[in-house]
């Protein structure tokens, strides 16, 4: 016993040493970045090799006003357009105009052809009125938005979040003084009418007349109404809102007399539909009428949260039995007021003359009936856009010490930002208006090429808008200085528009075609039918889809929601042939698009105008045509990409080369303590980049050169030796991420 014993404890002894060396050599070579280099663009306005300011066919508007036609966004003279863009908010549309030819001017470079303006009214509120504009502050919005139109850089609004309401309203609203007193979790939403304005009709028509105001505000540097301005792609009715939002109910308890005329509403609807109290009692049940609540009285309440819907939804699944009809009616009664509200705004718009592009909102309704009753609203109106997060810390906006929400998108195809696309419907163009990877996670570089490759490339959606550009420059910080953790000023970001904004722009990833679609009956919902299954699990901004279509599926083409007349079951092919689960390799329907997500975890992009990797794959010997690519990196993106707008490896003459891998703060330090990560330390500026080291050969080209180019994409006259068609990348002696190649022929 004596010596099973002492060998139990040598050995446990050996297996703490031995797990104690693993966690301190991950945590020293995780943290060592003695070899990292200072991110240091001048931010310079000269485009250099990486520039982009000719592939955005100036001035924006040329060829007349954005549409819907299908599922695409097309010109009135029938060229197709994707928007590749980025957001401006709050106060910023406001800035002075050395500031805005600053923007514009960056923006430019790196090939961003549209500027979504964020929740900006309520800063240039006039006359004490939420419904006009203060002249000084719309004339820099005017020369804001005219030098972007010179640029070609086309805008979009996104103006109402949550409208204050002022004093000089107070003599149109049925209760000034509850909407002024609302107080909202979200200090911003504070004295709005954000929620209520989707059933109140004096609160509705607030928000009618401040968009309809300015559309027909003539900008003097263009001489157009915005009504008439083809360069306004697009105009939002609201952002982040819905009548399903979990919020009204908070709102509805500070507003009694908005509640009773909700309640009013709803009433007059069951009474309609039902005739009595009686009938309502045999339909319901009378355990789902709260005591006092009559037809007669008018004092009904619909319930309307999502929180209680998708409960409703979801446990009617797990218990194999109908949803409640009281949830039902709750939730179609709500659904026609959305309507009622946004077409009423529609006609309004419409009025004006202007042409573009409607969306009703960009906010989700839970899971289920009351998501889809939520996004049919949103198909009436125009294309349909949405909002999506990943990452970040537990600190809310600003980057800070404590727990890392740091996975990655690579260990599950189509998960996080992609599996947006689970909303987007046959018809309708689709766009993702605000989505970042957040930082302190680790990984933040793998989401734009997604984004570009699997949202807008294979999945064909037509605008994306990263969140947010608050400086008309790269940034100093891994965060934003003033959005903080929503930082698309990074080099782990922007630093690689140069070569996702012309893939995006020569549609390299080839889109798929329908695999299948999730069709949806209206009318059915009323009874409960849905024909197949689809949850959502919401975090504060960040949200997840999965069901019937699992996100994998999104790895390899489009299933999208189709609109039926009739009721029709969903039917899902068998797709075994381009998704392994064994193996765990998702095959694009193109045969582009690869995702390994099991021993490693990576993506390969093999197009005629761009290859490339994305993700975790060490000494991986990647075979892209007449391209291999190995690197050492734990963690890597290299984009292989034609500088020209052909679009075709096999012929140009100059290569870009991006790479990136982590950023960090100059003193920046993580934990890892088993499966989790822990920011220890914020640092400071400059930001530094971990060196890519990597091997890249070319089967097909002779006689060429490797430039190494500077930060801000210049070229050096440093140079990268190639030998029988192979170079190596080393960060840590380039202090580069760009590289050009120089050909005159090919084999």
């Amino acid at each position: 016993m004596k010596v099973r014993y002492k060998i139990g404890v040598i050995f446990f002894v050996l297996g703490l040493l031995i797990f104690s060396f693993i966690k301190w050599e991950r945590s020293i070579s995780w943290n060592d970045t003695k070899d990292w280099f200072p991110f240091m663009p001048t931010n310079t306005s000269d485009g250099g090799i990486i520039g982009m300011r000719s592939w955005l066919d100036a001035p924006a508007g040329k060829y007349g006003f954005i549409r819907n036609e299908g599922d695409k966004l097309v010109f009135e003279n029938g060229k197709e357009i994707k928007l590749w863009g980025t957001n401006i908010c709050s106060r910023l549309p406001f800035v002075e105009a050395e500031k805005a030819d600053s923007f514009a001017d960056f923006l430019s470079k790196y090939g961003i052809n549209a500027v979504r303006f964020h929740k900006f009214s309520w800063y240039a509120y006039h006359n004490n009125k939420s419904t006009e504009f203060d002249p000084e502050k719309f004339e820099r919005f005017d020369y804001f938005q005219h030098v972007l139109r010179e640029k070609g850089i086309y805008y979009g609004w996104s103006h109402i979040y949550g409208h204050r309401v002022m004093p000089g309203d107070s003599s149109r609203l049925l209760a000034y003084s509850e909407i002024k007193n609302l107080t909202y979790p979200w200090s911003h939403l504070n004295g709005s009418t954000s929620s209520l304005v989707n059933f109140a009709p004096d609160l509705q028509q607030l928000s009618i007349d401040l968009t309809v105001n300015m559309l027909n505000h003539v900008n003097p540097h263009t001489g157009l109404r915005y009504a008439d301005d083809p360069a306004l792609a697009f105009i939002e009715f609201q952002n982040e809102d819905n009548i399903f939002w979990g919020a009204i109910g908070q709102s509805l308890e500070q507003a009694p007399t908005y509640r009773a005329l909700l309640c009013r509403q709803f009433s007059q609807w069951l009474r309609n539909k039902y005739g009595s109290q009686t009938k309502l009692k045999k339909a319901w049940g009378a355990e789902n009428i709260p005591a006092g609540e009559t037809i007669e009285k008018e004092n009904i309440f619909p319930q309307p949260n999502h929180v209680l819907f998708s409960q409703g939804y979801e446990r009617a699944l797990r218990e194999n039995r109908p949803i409640n009809t009281h949830i039902l009616d709750k939730m179609q009664f709500l659904y026609e007021k959305q309507l009622e509200f946004y077409k009423k705004f529609e006609e309004a718009v419409r009025k004006t003359g202007y042409k573009g592009v409607l969306i009703g909102s960009c906010w989700q309704a839970g899971s289920g009936i009351s998501h889809f009753y939520n996004l049919h609203a949103d198909y009436e109106v125009g294309m349909i856009d949405r909002h999506n997060y990943f990452g970040g810390g537990e600190s809310g906006h600003q980057i800070a010490e404590g727990l890392v929400k740091n996975d990655s998108h690579l260990w599950q195809p189509g998960s996080g930002l992609l599996s947006t696309g689970l909303q987007a419907v046959v018809d309708r163009p689709f766009s993702l208006s605000e989505w970042m990877s957040l930082v302190p996670n680790e990984w933040t570089a793998e989401a734009a090429p997604l984004i570009a490759v699997y949202g807008m490339g294979l999945q064909g959606w037509d605008a994306s808008f990263s969140f947010a550009t608050d400086i008309p420059r790269f940034s100093e910080y891994l965060q934003s200085e003033s959005h903080g953790v929503y930082n698309a000023t990074s080099p782990l970001h922007m630093g690689l528009y140069p070569a996702l904004a012309r893939m995006v722009f020569r549609n390299d990833v080839t889109e798929s075609p329908l695999i299948a679609t999730r069709n949806v009956h209206i009318p059915s919902l009323a009874e409960g039918k849905l024909g197949f299954v689809e949850t959502v699990n919401q975090g504060y901004d960040d949200k997840s889809f999965t069901g019937t279509v699992a996100p994998e599926m999104l790895a390899v083409g489009r299933f999208p929601v189709r609109f039926t007349e009739n009721y029709t079951e969903t039917a899902i092919p068998d797709i075994s042939k381009f998704w392994d689960m064994k193996t765990k390799v998702v095959h694009s329907l193109t045969g582009e698009l690869k995702w390994e997500y099991g021993k490693k975890n990576y993506v390969t992009i093999n197009t005629i105008g761009t290859k490339g990797i994305l993700g975790f794959a060490p000494n991986e010997k990647i075979s892209l045509g007449n391209w291999i690519i190995e690197t050492e990196n734990p963690f890597v993106v290299i984009l292989i990409t034609d500088l020209s707008e052909k679009g075709d490896l096999s012929e140009t003459e100059k290569v870009l080369v991006s790479v990136v891998a982590r950023a960090r703060n100059t003193g920046m330090e993580y934990e890892y303590v088993g499966d989790d990560t822990f920011l220890k330390r914020v640092g400071d500026k400059p930001l530094l980049l971990e060196p890519v080291k990597a091997t890249i050969s070319v089967k097909n080209m002779k006689n060429f050169e490797v430039v190494i180019l500077d930060h801000d994409g210049r070229l050096t006259n440093r140079k990268t030796p190639v030998k029988n068609g192979v170079f190596e990348i080393d960060g840590s002696r380039d202090k580069a991420l760009y590289y050009l190649i120089i050909s005159k022929s090919f084999r």
